[in-house]
Formats: C-alpha cells, sequence, structure tokens
C-alpha cells in the first residue's frame, strides 16, 4: 500500500477537477481510489461504483447551499472540511437557526461505516446523505424540488450527464453523487499508522505509554477496534440518561428495549479534532471523555456491561489522551472547498 494519499483537489479554468490517484493499467479497467496508509480498500456500492466524474459532482453538491429551501444551509455546514468535517458544536444548527438534538459526526473515514447515523437509521451512504435535505430542522427541503432546482442549472445538468449519462438525474443519482465524494474523505498515515508500520519513533514515548493503557487496562478496542478504531455497534454508555427525558437513540429504530439509550460507536480517528464529544456534544475535551469513562459512565438499567471504573492514575489518563491525539491523520485536509458552483 502506497504511503500517504494522493487525494487533491484544484479549480480549473472552467469547472473543479479532482485527482484521486486512478489506476494507471489502461481506460477500460475501473478507476480505483488510492488510500492513506493505515487503511484498507474502499469497498465500493456494485450500484454506485468509484468514477472520478462522480466524486467531482458531489463534492459540489456536498457544499451547494441551493440543496436547502432558503439556499443558506448545505451538508458541508454541519460537516465541514475546515472543522475535520464536523461543526465543532453540541449539536447543529440548521435553516432559521434551529437546533438539532445531536451532535454532528464527523464524515472521515465514513466509507468504512456500515449503518449511518447515531441511531443507525440509514442503511447506506446513499440514504444517509439525501435524509437532511428532506429533515425540516436541517435544510427542509423536498426531494422533488431539490431535483427540479437542480434541473434549471445547466451547468449541473452538464455534469450529471459526465457522471451518470443522463440529464434526466433523480434524486438517486444526486445520493450516488454525494455519497462517492463521501467516501473519499479518508484519514490515515497518523503517527500510529506510521508507528505501526515500523517507524518506531513516529509516536512520543507518553503515546506508546498511552496505547498500552488504550489496550490493557481501559480496555478501550472493545468497542473502538480495528482499523477505523469502531465495532461499528451500538452501546448505552450512560451518556444523557440522568436527563428527565433522555435521548432513546437506537431503540427509536428497533424499538428494542435493549436498545434504549445505546448509540453508535464513532470513530476515533481524528478525534482530537472533533470536538465536542458524545451524542450530544455534552463533552467538550478529550481529558473529559476519559474522566467519564473513568468513573464508569451514568448508572442506568441499560449500561454496557463494558463500562466500569477504570481507576486511572493522572499520568495513565495524560498519556491516553496523548495517545488519541497520534490518531490525527492525513488525507481529508487536502479536499478543500469549492470555490465555484455550477451556474
Amino acid at each position: 500500500m502506497k504511503q500517504g494519499t494522493v487525494l487533491r483537489f484544484w479549480i480549473g479554468a472552467s469547472a473543479l477537477a479532482l485527482s484521486l490517484g486512478l489506476a494507471a493499467d489502461g481506460p477500460k479497467k475501473p478507476a480505483t481510489l488510492q488510500v492513506p496508509l493505515g487503511l484498507l480498500p474502499v469497498q465500493f456500492p456494485k450500484d454506485n461504483p468509484y468514477t472520478p466524474e462522480k466524486a467531482e459532482l458531489g463534492h459540489l453538491l456536498y457544499y451547494d447551499t441551493r440543496l436547502s429551501a432558503d439556499n443558506s444551509v448545505s451538508c458541508g455546514s454541519c460537516h465541514h472540511n475546515a472543522k475535520a468535517y464536523t461543526d465543532n458544536a453540541p449539536v447543529s444548527t440548521g435553516i432559521r437557526g434551529q437546533k438539532g438534538g445531536r451532535s454532528a459526526p464527523t464524515v472521515i473515514n465514513r466509507a468504512y461505516s456500515l449503518a449511518q447515523f447515531w441511531d443507525g437509521r440509514a442503511a447506506t451512504l446513499e440514504e444517509q446523505a439525501i435524509g437532511p435535505i428532506a429533515n425540516p430542522i436541517e435544510m427542509g427541503e423536498t426531494h422533488e424540488n431539490v431535483v427540479a432546482k437542480l434541473r434549471k442549472i445547466p451547468g449541473y445538468r452538464a455534469l450529471f450527464l459526465k457522471a451518470f449519462g443522463t440529464e434526466d438525474f433523480t434524486i438517486d443519482h444526486v445520493a450516488k453523487a454525494i455519497a462517492t465524494f463521501e467516501r473519499t474523505v479518508l484519514s490515515g498515515n497518523s503517527p500510529y499508522d506510521r508507528y505501526q508500520a515500523g517507524q518506531k519513533k513516529a509516536m512520543t514515548p507518553d503515546q506508546i505509554r498511552g496505547m498500552d493503557v488504550y489496550l490493557n487496562k481501559a480496555k478501550c478496542d472493545q468497542c473502538h477496534e480495528g482499523i477505523n478504531f469502531t465495532s461499528n455497534a451500538y452501546h448505552n454508555i450512560g451518556v444523557g440518561m440522568d436527563k428527565p427525558d433522555p435521548d432513546v437513540g437506537r431503540y427509536a429504530v428497533t424499538k428494542s428495549e435493549a436498545d434504549l439509550g445505546a448509540f453508535k460507536t464513532p470513530t476515533l480517528r481524528d478525534i482530537a479534532r472533533t470536538a465536542p464529544y458524545m451524542h450530544d456534544g455534552s463533552l467538550a475535551t478529550l481529558e473529559e471523555v476519559v474522566d467519564y469513562y473513568d468513573k464508569g459512565g451514568i448508572p442506568n438499567k441499560n449500561l454496557d456491561k463494558t463500562m466500569k471504573k477504570l481507576n486511572l492514575t493522572a499520568q495513565e489518563k495524560k498519556d491516553l489522551v496523548a495517545f488519541l491525539k497520534a490518531l490525527n491523520g492525513e488525507g481529508w485536509q487536502k479536499l478543500g472547498v469549492p470555490t465555484k458552483f455550477p451556474q
């Protein structure tokens, strides 16, 4: 696997173009996406294979506020490149200043995720990509109106024709384009990845000690495992369960009592850049997160069995935070934000 990333956007004379490490094996073979050190190849759906044209189109749609009812909000409003694809707010703000009920999770490495959203209500990235458009608190538009708007823009008609072979595109094409772009938002080649690749000076001594705490004393990898540091499972860790009317989490989707208060385990990649933390944004710093786990969470009838007091020392807490900072990676930063949109 090639170290580093070759993701790069640039602005051309008349349109955005996208370079994403295409395979050099000839035009008949499908385009491929190179990934940073430490990651696995991205698996694109059979009905939505990767093409640079689709990713370019999705990049524009992702940041275009015209997809919202009042032309004020885009996907990028809550998941922005400058903020590690979050908004660094406890809860997100939609059209007319409306506040949502949950913190915006990062889009980084969402390609390796299974079901989407904190409660897993969207089965695919395609389904997730167009969910906020029709949410009255977020973008407040209808899918029909979005398609009608975009079809009136000659520049978009040309890009949809290039990406999908048709100007008579539907909301499904919009979803596929945005999801394709989102699958290119990758993070790897972190100090941790370089350390695992044999560069033993890539991590500092306190980060190495923190990795030992992470694995052996705190056992964080029970839930934050694998190349993307998440099991993609749902757990009740007690956050917000002491409120009079707590967020029911996964229960809203499954209606199973076992899922009451359970939320999807987020990736820890670039975690130091995506504060605040938890589904409600209630913890402002990594230090607060470590303290929360150290005390064993907030007791409730569904508290996950892995939530126990850790009894970490002050030094172990500092080392654990240092290790989490070693998961800051590279790749997504180079995608940038479009400066021009189709007209």
